[in-house]
């Protein structure tokens, strides 16, 4: 039989999954707690209870969500670090793509950093400073390697975006680029799409480098 610390449990984490897909479908100001919680099957009461109210339980699922994405899709990818950047840019391209493009069970974890940025909700400051820009600064890190150049500099800073560019427009563009290229961009070809905007990218920055 289970105990109430167990039961407590088990409906933070059904609040936490079911937030989690109605924050991804509706975002956050078209999600409602009721809503939450009739797919949680837990009493409306419990959302504040354990999160303190919509935004609370807002910020723990993308909390979780980062959690996971970095668990299941490491910005490393598993690369030692001290392989060369050319090796870890790739592998960074990778896990980029591999999370927002996953289309498994939880898939959902994409769709809510999508939709947090194509609509920021009160909490996007901390979403910035606690998952965006340790991914942002890895990536300067290693264009900075590439360039020769410091990582605050502007050459960094417009190449780190032209990158990021690059992997959210296969995400927000999917509707299109399906239509446009039927089956050429799914989720099954991930990794030949990653090695392709590894290839481009790194041609131009041989190129900036060249000119510098």
């Amino acid at each position: 039989m289970a105990t109430e610390h167990q039961r407590r449990h088990d409906t933070r984490q059904r609040l936490l999954r079911a937030g989690g897909e109605v924050f991804a479908r509706d975002g956050f100001r078209g999600a409602t707690v009721r809503r939450i919680a009739q797919r949680a099957k837990a009493n409306l009461a419990a959302i504040a209870y354990h999160f303190g109210g919509k935004e609370g339980l807002y910020l723990a699922v993308l909390e979780q969500s980062f959690a996971v994405a970095r668990a299941k899709y490491p910005p490393d990818m598993g690369v030692a670090t001290e392989a060369g950047p050319e090796e870890r840019l790739r592998a960074f391209i990778t896990a980029m793509l591999l999370w927002m493009l996953d289309k498994g069970k939880l898939s959902w974890h994409g769709k809510l950093m999508i939709r947090e940025l194509a609509d920021p909700s009160p909490v996007l400051d901390r979403v910035v400073e606690e998952a965006i820009r340790p991914l942002h600064d890895r990536l300067a890190g290693i264009v900075g390697e590439l360039l020769a150049a410091e990582a605050d500099s502007d050459a960094v800073r417009l190449t780190v975006m032209s990158i990021l560019g690059q992997c959210l427009f296969y995400r927000n563009s999917q509707p299109v680029v399906s239509r446009l290229y039927p089956g050429r961009f799914d989720a099954a070809r991930i990794r030949e799409l990653a090695e392709h905007i590894t290839a481009f990218s790194l041609r131009a920055l041989r190129g900036e480098r060249g000119t510098g």
